[in-house]
């Protein structure tokens, strides 16, 4: 601002002119711009310059009014834009002289000058401070929006984990949706899933392979590596590689992170009802920052980790306690002179796993010692169910069955299925289904007659040596508890050496979308066309692979009888 203090001093004549400038809100400490710019102004003058400022009016003075020294002083307040004095042009002359209109024109002239470009650079001063206040406002706000468009992601990775994880039913099923989870957002080079049993923690291989194949099977609990510390400490465990360092990766996660080159690795252990399940590890290639947001969600997804793997191990202890039950219950076939035995059973893919389907073969009352060649009674049946529940209806009616037999030597296969039906009622046993009750008895020059009672079943298949097949369709209603017992009916045929009797149940026909009755006479087709000689279980196998559903909804049973040739 001093050229305004030169003009005015050349203007009007003066050897001293300057721009007297007063910072906003600061009381004290003038900032005077002067010309020549070497001159140190008298006080007096400084105190002018404050009055005129203060007063916000031009003074034109021949000489201070105090008269203590004899100077001339002429000053113009600077006014801004809202009118607010921004400081005074003025100028001092060496001894006293008047002030004439036209040197009062004149300097007021120059103030009004300087007065605009203080204007235009507070207005450009204001400028840059906003562009820069809409600059940092627009970093900041991207700041905002990328963190809110981070906080977002992860808050729709743990919605889909807990939708995803909640109907897991498997440790594969959790391993693979835990790696389609967190491989969209959180973007690991490396997923672990480990288990602890028996102080080893053991490692969980992908359902869809690509797995090394040297990986340790399983590592110590105490061993040093930080999975094994965050089941430990029950704690989550973030470590990073060290650069330059042979064992660094060594110390990175698990084994299964051995032969990575990895630079992070989270350590989150699984928390069950029970205790510590055991670890999720996720390796990074590259360094990745585990801050207090990204534990956060590590923890949370660990959680639902953690509950999938616990209802997994349930449904895997009582799928197997179930499957055990089942066999236990299915009959070791007897070994019966002149008959060729076997029984093939599939359980449901679904639920427990098991079911109420049975087969069954047993001595007919009357032989002694076991003796077999008396006769066989013959059962293949399904109660009602896919689970725990109807397995162990089954067990039940399968023994009441076997005791009805027994109750009534002599009599047929529809007294027995009868006397099942009336002591179902009596005990109030809620079982319902179908069956198929037969007794085989030996007779003359190698042929076995046949009786059979149907409990709205599956009609039986009858193949003979050449191929010719029969459907055994004589039935009657099914099993019901709630159906009061009524008479049952019996059928009967003889069977010839070569010929082969087909019990099964309607899990072997039955698929969703297609026709029973096609399915049944698909099945009457392999059996006919099924290779001469061909071992009971083979065949068994052949026909459940062939007109067996895709995909096992139901569980099944298949049992053969064939009368051997001599």
């Amino acid at each position: 601002m001093n050229r305004f203090a030169r003009l005015a001093t050349r203007v009007l004549g003066v050897p001293l002119g300057l721009v007297w400038l007063e910072p906003a809100g600061e009381a004290a400490g003038a900032l005077p711009e002067y010309w020549p710019p070497e001159t140190d102004p008298a006080p007096e003058v400084l105190e002018c310059c404050r009055r005129v400022a203060g007063g916000g009016r031009p003074e034109f003075l021949s000489r201070p009014e105090d008269g203590a020294a004899a100077f001339a002083f002429a000053g113009v307040p600077l006014i801004g834009g809202s009118g607010e004095v921004l400081g005074v042009l003025a100028v001092v002359g060496p001894s006293p002289r008047v002030w004439s209109d036209d040197e009062r024109q004149d300097l007021s002239d120059l103030a009004a000058a300087c007065s605009a470009q203080m204007r235009m650079r507070k207005r450009s001063a204001n400028g840059r401070q906003a562009q820069e206040a809409a600059e940092d406002a627009a970093q900041a706000a991207e700041g905002q929006a990328h963190r809110a468009e981070r906080l977002l992601n992860r808050s729709e990775l743990l919605l889909r984990a807990s939708e995803d994880l909640a109907d897991t039913s498997s440790l594969d099923d959790v391993r693979q949706r835990v790696g389609d989870l967190v491989s969209g957002d959180l973007k690991p080079a490396r997923i672990d899933l480990m288990l602890l049993r028996q102080g080893m923690l053991h490692h969980v291989p992908s359902p869809v392979g690509g797995e090394q194949t040297e990986i340790p099977e399983s590592f110590a609990l105490s061993s040093p590596w930080p999975a094994a510390q965050a089941v430990r400490d029950n704690r989550m465990v973030v470590v990073d590689a060290l650069p330059e360092t042979d064992a660094a990766s060594e110390a990175l996660g698990s084994p299964a992170f051995a032969t990575q080159d990895l630079a992070t690795a989270a350590c989150l252990p699984l928390r069950g009802t029970r205790g510590v399940l055991g670890a999720l590890v996720l390796g990074w290639d590259t360094p990745y920052k585990v801050g207090v947001e990204e534990r956060a969600v590590l923890t949370t997804l660990a959680g639902y980790t953690a509950q999938a793997v616990e209802r997994a191990l349930h449904l895997d202890e009582r799928v197997t306690a179930a499957r055990q039950l089942q066999q236990a219950m299915l009959t070791q076939l007897p070994v019966t002179p002149g008959l060729e035995l076997a029984a093939l059973y599939r359980p449901a893919a679904r639920d427990d796993m098991v079911g109420g389907d049975w087969y069954d073969a047993y001595p007919l009352p009357g032989a002694s010692n076991g003796d077999v060649t008396g006769g066989l009674a013959l059962t293949v049946g399904d109660i009602t169910g896919h689970d725990m529940r109807a397995a162990a209806l089954m067990g039940q009616v399968r023994s009441m069955l076997r005791q009805a037999d027994h109750d009534h030597p002599g009599k047929g296969p529809d007294q027995a299925l009868a006397a099942l039906e009336r002591a179902c009622r009596r005990l109030d046993l809620p079982a319902s289904g179908t069956a198929v009750h037969a007794h085989i008895r030996p007779a003359a020059d190698g042929y076995w007659h046949l009786r059979w009672s149907n409990a709205g079943h599956p009609a039986p298949l009858l193949v003979t040596a050449d191929g010719v097949v029969e459907r055994l369709v004589q039935h009657d209603i099914l099993l019901h508890h709630a159906l009061p017992p009524g008479p049952r009916t019996c059928a009967s045929r003889s069977m010839a050496p070569g010929s082969t009797l087909l019990l099964y149940t309607d899990g072997l026909v039955e698929e969703h979308g297609e026709d029973i009755e096609a399915n049944i006479e698909r099945l009457a087709h392999v059996l006919a066309t099924a290779p001469p000689g061909t071992q009971l279980n083979a065949l068994l196998r052949s026909l459940l692979d062939t007109v067996g559903p895709r995909e096992a909804q139901d569980d099944t049973v298949l049992f053969a009888v064939r009368i051997t040739m001599s």
